[in-house]
């Protein structure tokens, strides 16, 4: 087995390591969801949320509300209005600045994982982080084991069909 140098560097490499984590809770949220009809690309759910509660943003405003970075942002974007979830909103003024709104497709497709599908990554995840206390370089390495023992994506389909309960 390969040794995992980067549990292994302690505190040095904490960003990687979190970002690791994350990377791997988006892969298989996304999976669950997909296995659910729902295709949608990693991490755009705080974006529609934003600009279904808040919109239409310019890019720069949704960057600064997420606490990203505009390219990212903009990548974002293209892909989500290039699916139809998301459309510039013509206004007059500064063309550079147009806000982008969520679309009614969008909205719906939001307002479906909101009400059946996030409750059960929530609870598989509060599930998963329920027993977590002490150092956060420990509480990663539970966060890891727990996703080794099984994934995000078979937690949140198992908490689906038990019907929401634990």
């Amino acid at each position: 087995m390969v040794r995992d140098v980067t549990r292994e560097l302690g505190y040095l490499p904490l960003g990687s390591r979190l970002k690791r984590v994350g990377e791997r809770l988006q892969a298989e949220t996304a999976r669950f969801l997909l296995n659910e009809g729902v295709d949608m690309p990693q991490g755009v759910w705080p974006l529609l949320v934003t600009l279904d509660q808040d919109g239409p943003l310019t890019i720069g405003d949704l960057a600064s509300a997420l606490g990203v970075s505009q390219p990212g942002v903009t990548r974002s974007i293209r892909q989500l209005e290039a699916d139809g979830i998301v459309e510039a909103v013509r206004e007059g003024g500064d063309q550079r600045r147009k806000p982008v709104g969520i679309t009614e497709k969008g909205a719906a497709i939001l307002a479906k994982v909101q009400s059946e599908l996030w409750p059960h990554v929530e609870a598989a995840v509060r599930e998963m982080c329920a027993s977590l206390d002490g150092p956060i370089l420990g509480q990663l390495d539970r966060i890891e084991a727990e996703l080794d023992r099984l994934s995000l994506d078979r937690r949140a389909a198992r908490k689906k069909e038990d019907g929401g309960k634990s």
